[in-house]
């Protein structure tokens, strides 16, 4: 049965930081690359960052570039999101992705989503 987990959310006053952890189970988690959303009140739901499967490269949304950093661990199936310098506009519930691409189409599994609120 496929979970991804994710804890490590919470309230934190602006400025401050959180590492968001998302942990994986019932499929080969390092043959997935690992993606984290977020989805504020009343819109859509937004990509965050990513880490690829193998070279661990990473990629992020403008608006976090140099505050948040997602990382993996391949042995504990683990992947996280450090959060620094957070914003009350970063008050959102953060989901954990895993996606897998074949060929032209992608397998995709999520988690149930953390809540973060960031106090001004």
């Amino acid at each position: 049965q496929v979970q991804l987990v994710e804890s490590g959310g919470g309230l934190v006053q602006a400025g401050g930081s959180l590492r968001l952890s998302c942990a994986a189970s019932g499929f080969t988690f390092s043959s997935y690359g690992m993606n984290w959303y977020r989805q504020a009140p009343g819109k859509e739901r937004e990509w965050v960052a990513d880490i690829t499967s193998i070279s661990g490269s990473t990629n992020y949304v403008d608006s976090v570039k140099g505050r948040f950093t997602i990382s993996r661990d391949n042995v504990k199936n683990t992947v996280y999101l450090q959060m620094s310098s957070l914003k009350p506009e970063d008050t959102a519930v953060y989901f954990c992705n895993a996606r897998q691409f074949i060929g032209a189409r992608s397998r995709d599994y999520w988690g149930q989503g953390t809540q973060v609120t960031v106090s001004s």
